[in-house]
């Protein structure tokens, strides 16, 4: 789980570093003036679109193969890929590697499944919470590096940098991640269809699905208009350093209290802490819309961070106890798939909202999306509100 972490940690960073300034980057490649925004967020989207439509395919290729080979490849074409941004003579380029960046990642949703497959069931939201705050981790420092980066060595140096963490998280993950797995033929492989059918409950599964989407939805909202959310509640001075700490509050408490939370959700019942975690959700993004001041909002996002912290490990612990073992890595794909979506459609959903009705509108729509998937998981979940687990 240590190599794991490291892994999901390097991961996180590679990508979160050079998002700070992929639009410049776009600039720099000689993108017309006008399209600069659309472009960038061309290179984003596409990524995950792409690895959104593979996902289940890489799933039943790990459960066939198990989830350390995909870590392998993921990793290792991702080197190229990332690396290769460095080179790029102009976007057409650029969001060529994107696209094949996505087709080929899969590093973390594997490594989820693996120590999922792996550790105890009852200790599986602390595992699973543990992991989860390498990707944040990873995410909160990429950002933060990136632009001294980009200044210090130039923005080709830094995809180069990226590509060598690649690297090595692919020689961390070929030496020393360690996975008790068989290969199997593919007639021995569980059908798809099959192990749905072994699911546990599929109303929650689809539940859960669809609220791993709405997570990213959320998150995702918000993202296109919060500096500028910012700057309308009065932030003149220091923009992108004020924006920056107010991104990072959020992820800080997520990492902080992932680990903790887990624990909790494994004595208090997994689909208990996540009902909670996703009304908590709800009252954080209503209270950043009654915000007065960036000292509001920052406070109301650090808090914030405390439900994140509790809602992708629920997420992953619940689908690890009603999946059978056969297929638990296609179930993680699919997850992944639906954030990949979530993670496509939700700057498009925030961009729609403010500009048509206003930036506080975006976290009041926000906000009632995340009580919708609230009211929904209640009712999957209030046959199982009288037990710790779901049998």
């Amino acid at each position: 789980m240590r190599v794991a972490w490291l892994g999901n940690f390097f991961t996180g960073a590679s990508f979160s570093l050079v998002m700070p300034f992929m639009a410049l980057y776009v600039e720099e490649l000689g993108a017309p003036k006008n399209r600069v925004e659309w472009y960038a967020g061309l290179a984003v989207s596409l990524s995950a679109l792409a690895s959104a439509l593979v996902a289940p395919v890489w799933g039943r290729l790990a459960d066939r193969y198990g989830r350390k080979p995909m870590m392998i490849r993921a990793s290792l074409v991702m080197t190229f890929t990332m690396g290769g941004l460095a080179f790029v003579p102009n976007v057409f380029w650029l969001l060529l590697l994107r696209v094949l960046n996505g087709l080929f990642s899969g590093y973390v949703p594997n490594s989820t499944a693996l120590i999922a497959s792996q550790a105890p069931r009852q200790h599986s939201g602390y595992a699973l919470g543990t992991l989860a705050t390498g990707v944040t981790a990873g995410s909160l420092i990429g950002p933060l590096l990136g632009g001294f980066l980009a200044d210090l060595l130039g923005i080709r140096q830094v995809f180069l940098l990226v590509g060598f963490i690649l690297l090595i998280c692919n020689l961390m993950t070929v030496f020393f991640v360690k996975e008790d797995f068989q290969p199997m033929e593919k007639s021995d492989v569980m059908p798809t269809r099959q192990v749905l059918k072994k699911v546990k409950d599929r109303q929650v599964l689809l539940g859960l699905f669809v609220t791993s989407m709405i997570i990213q939805i959320s998150a995702q909202s918000v993202a296109p208009i919060l500096s500028l959310y910012i700057r309308h509640l009065g932030q003149r001075e220091n923009l992108m350093f004020v924006s920056g700490l107010i991104v990072s509050a959020m992820g800080f408490s997520s990492m902080m209290s992932s680990s903790t939370l887990g624990k909790i959700g494994d004595k208090l019942g997994n689909h208990r802490l996540l009902l909670l975690a996703l009304f908590y959700s709800f009252s954080m993004y209503v209270l950043c819309a009654l915000s007065q001041s960036p000292l509001q909002l920052g406070i109301v996002r650090f808090l914030y961070g405390f439900g994140t912290g509790a809602l992708m490990p629920s997420i992953n612990s619940l689908l690890t106890k009603i999946t059978p073992r056969e297929g638990i890595s296609r179930i993680f794909s699919y997850n992944q798939m639906f954030s990949n979506i979530g993670q496509v459609l939700g700057p498009f959903i925030g961009s729609a909202v403010a500009t048509s009705l206003g930036y506080r509108s975006v976290f009041y729509v926000t906000s009632l999306i995340v009580f919708t998937n609230f009211v929904w998981s209640f009712t999957n979940f209030r046959k199982y509100l009288n037990v710790k687990e779901i049998v």
